[in-house]
């Protein structure tokens, strides 16, 4: 049996690349979400932020605006294809670092005022020891802010979608329980007890609830869909041609008439305290 491929080698291959060739639309895609995040964190001029899985910088770039030239901004990530689209996107406001490193397991300078992160956390291979690495890198009451998503049965943007492909294709193998995985996190519940674990204080997770535009009509909603979420690596891998068109007709007649098609979106926006 071949061993499982590692998150750093899983984000600087084909998904990596891809993800970084279609950064401004996954930004616009998840833009109300990520407003919701910035929100959350409530940044402050002059604070130090730390970004834990940056990708193509977009929750970054937003941070150094909020904070200003006063502040600072050490945007993390494994993957290099989305470093290096993060790395031509102009900033505004405070000084942006793009670091390539394993924010589980980095030395971080314990000067941070917040850390956040869009997306990134469900993908530790070792999530209690990450988040306590974290923590270490916040000062005393330094604060962190991450969304997650919850569910899958609660985010028709990827259940519409893979409902109606699943009707041509079998069901994969479920992933392993606790691995990394976009619905990690789907128990609230259980992210606040490992923020605690991790040696937080004041965790508390609040539900965010969006409608993502996933494309201006069916053809590209159909198109974003196939390309993005759980099912996009199940339709890479049929070899049948005829097979794939009929799994991409039911997908297509499963998006929504309306123009453009939005679909529900459901996080968790997690947020905890450092103790010092």
């Amino acid at each position: 049996m071949p061993e499982p491929i590692t998150q750093t080698a899983y984000w600087n291959g084909d998904v990596g690349t891809r993800w970084a060739d279609m950064q401004a639309e996954l930004d616009r895609v998840f833009s109300p979400l990520t407003a919701a995040l910035i929100d959350g964190a409530d940044l402050r001029p002059g604070e130090r932020v730390l970004d834990i899985g940056c990708g193509c910088g977009e929750t970054a770039l937003l941070a150094a605006s909020r904070t200003g030239p006063d502040g600072a901004v050490a945007a993390v990530d494994v993957s290099r294809p989305m470093l290096a689209r993060a790395r031509t996107r102009p900033a505004a406001g405070a000084a942006v670092t793009w670091i390539e490193a394993d924010a589980q397991t980095h030395p971080f300078a314990p000067e941070h005022d917040i850390a956040l992160s869009r997306f990134g956390v469900m993908f530790f291979e070792e999530s209690r020891a990450a988040f306590a690495n974290i923590r270490r890198a916040l000062r005393p009451g330094g604060r962190v802010a991450v969304l997650c998503w919850r569910s899958l049965a609660e985010n028709a943007w990827v259940t519409v979608p893979r409902d109606a492909v699943l009707t041509v294709l079998p069901e994969p193998a479920p992933s392993p329980p606790g691995g990394p995985g976009p619905f990690r996190f789907a128990d609230g519940d259980a992210l606040v007890d490992l923020l605690r674990q991790a040696g937080f204080a004041s965790a508390a997770v609040a539900r965010v609830d969006r409608l993502l535009e996933i494309g201006a009509d069916q053809e590209e909603a159909t198109r974003f869909s196939a390309t993005v979420g759980p099912i996009a690596g199940l339709l890479r891998e049929v070899e049948d041609p005829a097979l794939r068109e009929r799994a991409l007709a039911a997908l297509r007649q499963a998006m929504p008439a309306e123009r453009p098609v939005r679909l529900g979106g459901a996080c968790w926006l997690a947020t905890a305290v450092n103790p010092g």
